[in-house]
């Protein structure tokens, strides 16, 4: 056999080995995509079905023998759930907003701003993401009593508005900006305001979006603190109402109300990823890569 023949054997193997690869990691992919899916599916699902059809299933159905949308009439008539609903919109834009601004300048100034002992406080900042979160919540609920700020938002919303985790993100973020830049901007007067603005958050805008989003996400599925802090309906968040319509509105048994109220409570979430998910990806590639 000649070499070019060999040649062209080789190329053959490599092209049906590749061809294997390909259609190994589709498989995989379908798979652990379904695996993700499943539970939304059975969710949505269990939200449809009756209360008497999803009792009486021995063996749970993957498909609804008699569909109906009752639940989620019954979701919002058990509890006050739109009440919790807009309090939990007002809780996460309110939250999230004063978090950007202060990590934002915080981030900015451990990266760009030069005094004494950034490095040593920036490295204290750090070792307080190791405090166990139950001691921070013990903390935060001791001084929140003590200032008088239970069942009010001001109590809800103060613990969450700073992040050591997200200051840091974006500190490495502003970090990847070139100092030429910053000096540039200095001998051409520009403040270190409108630096931040111009300059380092529109460069840096897929990680802040990203940021933001993680944030809306924790605050939209805070269930703890929100608990600890308000025994008052006026107060409750969604993840309070989807407790409340297991203990006091149908009782432990109904199942499928229970889902339909977090089907309601998702969708806003899902809506967010599906506008923002290149943005996100973006940002996470961006946040994984120097220079």
């Amino acid at each position: 056999m000649s070499d070019v023949s060999k040649d062209l054997e080789q190329g053959r193997s490599f092209e049906r080995a590749a061809k294997v690869r390909r259609v190994l990691t589709y498989i995989f992919l379908s798979i652990w995509a379904l695996v993700v899916l499943f539970p939304f599916y059975w969710m949505v699902l269990t939200s449809i079905k009756t209360y008497s059809s999803y009792n009486g299933e021995y063996v749970p159905l993957l498909y609804a023998t008699d569909p109906t949308m009752q639940n989620y009439t019954d979701a919002f008539t058990a509890v006050p759930l739109a009440r919790y609903f807009m309090n939990t919109v007002v809780f996460t834009v309110i939250t999230t907003a004063l978090m950007l601004v202060v990590i934002v300048l915080a981030a900015f100034a451990f990266s760009r701003l030069d005094f004494a002992g950034r490095d040593l406080l920036f490295t204290v900042f750090l070792s307080l993401m190791m405090i166990p979160n139950e001691l921070v919540i013990i903390t935060n609920f001791v001084t929140i009593t003590d200032l008088g700020l239970r069942n009010t938002f001001t109590g809800l919303i103060l613990p969450s508005v700073t992040s050591v985790f997200y200051i840091y993100l974006l500190k490495e973020n502003f970090d990847q900006i070139p100092d030429e830049l910053y000096k540039a901007a200095k001998v051409d007067g520009t403040s270190d305001f409108k630096y931040l603005m111009r300059v380092m958050i529109p460069i840096c805008k897929p990680t802040i979006i990203t940021v933001l989003l993680l944030k809306v996400i924790e605050c939209w599925n805070s269930y703890v603190w929100p608990r600890l802090i308000t025994d008052n309906q006026l107060y409750f968040l969604v993840s309070n109402g989807i407790q409340e319509i297991r203990e006091n509105g149908f009782g432990r048994e109904n199942i499928p109300a229970m889902m339909a109220a977090v089907v309601v409570i998702s969708i806003p979430l899902i809506v967010l990823f599906l506008i923002f998910r290149k943005k996100i990806m973006e940002g996470v590639s961006r946040g994984g890569t120097k220079g």
